[in-house]
């Protein structure tokens, strides 16, 4: 039976990219940037926070929706930059030394969120979306007040004037954008970052490679239907820990990518919007809550990011006030996660309406057939 064409659903499927194209045709230009700044903006942009919204495919494929609780595995990146901070530990090495001490806090923080979304099933966005801001209360009393008392920093620069607690801004000039500068390539006056380029193609080679194995086959049969895959035999409660666990320590990882090319920590704030802005990015590219790919990520950090590099300029020269882009821009982050839950439970709704009136037509052809052989 052939499928047939809808216009009205292509449209409402891709209604979100559909809205962004339509933007940047219409901010690019009120911007009044140039091609090659906004080139150069978009390749950086690319190369650092691609990163993060990759590590929310796996809970996606896993059917447990878009994970708020990246935001765990940035505070453990986090905890990791510090330390090396602290212990002056530069370039490559310290990016390693980074991930080496956030790779167990984020498994931990994973092992602990996932058990919490088991308890909470079929609400695990919600679920995580306030765990991260629980966590984001533990994170700050580790930061403020365990860091210089209970946890000794040798550098007195990290530490507040009291004498204990991390100040407000930690700077990473030890390892300052070291991934873009690894590889140095520039084409046409524009900088290309090629180290954290190779780093997106090998982690997106590596999910590709992870979604055909016997796991990632598993979590590809829970996302389908958890009943059928808990009667298949798959261990349902195990298999979606393992995915949480592997988004959060991907964010964890992400969040050093990212921080190492802006070159300074907000010690307590810059984990916060994370989760917000990879999911937004992941809604720009066309993803939703139960289906989301690499073309997807890559097409919406494009997009999204476009619209953060030319709103103000646009809202200045189209009204005279660049706070007006500014304020566009988180409203727009927030609206698109708003919209896309909307859509999702407006299909789900039309999906089991459609089912039932499947079944009733099933249940009265039953019975017709009954009947007649009587």
């Amino acid at each position: 039976m052939k499928r047939r064409f809808s216009l009205s659903g292509i449209v409402i499927s891709n209604l979100v990219p559909i809205v962004f194209l339509i933007f940047a045709f219409i901010a690019v230009p009120l911007s009044g940037l140039s091609v090659r700044y906004l080139v150069q903006e978009i390749m950086t942009r690319l190369g650092r926070d691609s990163f993060l919204v990759l590590s929310l495919l796996v809970p996606v494929m896993a059917g447990m929706g878009l994970n708020f609780g990246m935001v765990l595995g940035a505070m453990a990146g986090q905890i990791g930059l510090i330390f090396i901070s602290d212990w002056g530990v530069v370039g490559v090495p310290g990016i390693l030394v980074a991930a080496l001490i956030g790779t167990p806090i984020s498994i931990a923080l994973g092992l602990f969120c996932g058990s919490i979304m088991n308890r909470a099933k079929g609400r695990e966005m919600v679920t995580s979306y306030i765990l991260g801001f629980f966590m984001d209360g533990a994170y700050q009393f580790f930061i403020l007040y365990c860091m210089g008392s209970l946890i000794i920093l040798r550098n007195p620069e990290l530490l507040l004037s009291r004498g204990y607690g991390v100040r407000n801004t930690v700077d990473l000039l030890g390892i300052r954008q070291i991934l873009d500068d690894l590889i140095p390539l520039s084409v046409g006056g524009i900088q290309i970052p090629v180290a954290s380029f190779v780093l997106l193609a090998t982690l997106c080679l590596i999910l590709v490679w992870f979604s055909r194995t016997k796991l990632g086959q598993d979590m590809r049969a829970l996302g389908r239907d958890m009943a059928v895959a808990d009667g298949a035999g798959i261990s349902v409660a195990r298999t979606r820990i393992i995915a949480i666990v592997i988004s959060t320590l991907l964010a964890c990882y992400g969040q050093i990518v990212s921080l190492q090319n802006l070159g300074t920590i907000n010690t307590y704030s810059s984990h916060q919007q994370v989760g917000i802005f990879a999911i937004a990015a992941l809604l720009v590219g066309g993803g939703s809550v139960e289906k989301a790919t690499i073309p997807n990520v890559f097409i919406g950090v494009l997009l999204f990011h476009v619209m953060f590099v030319v709103s103000p300029m646009a809202g200045k020269n189209l009204i005279g006030d660049a706070q007006l882009g500014e304020y566009f821009r988180v409203f727009v982050s927030y609206g698109i996660i708003a919209v896309t839950l909307l859509l999702h439970a407006w299909k789900h709704r039309r999906e089991l309406r459609d089912r039932r009136k499947a079944e009733d037509s099933a249940a009265v052809d039953d019975s017709r057939s009954e009947g007649a052989a009587l």
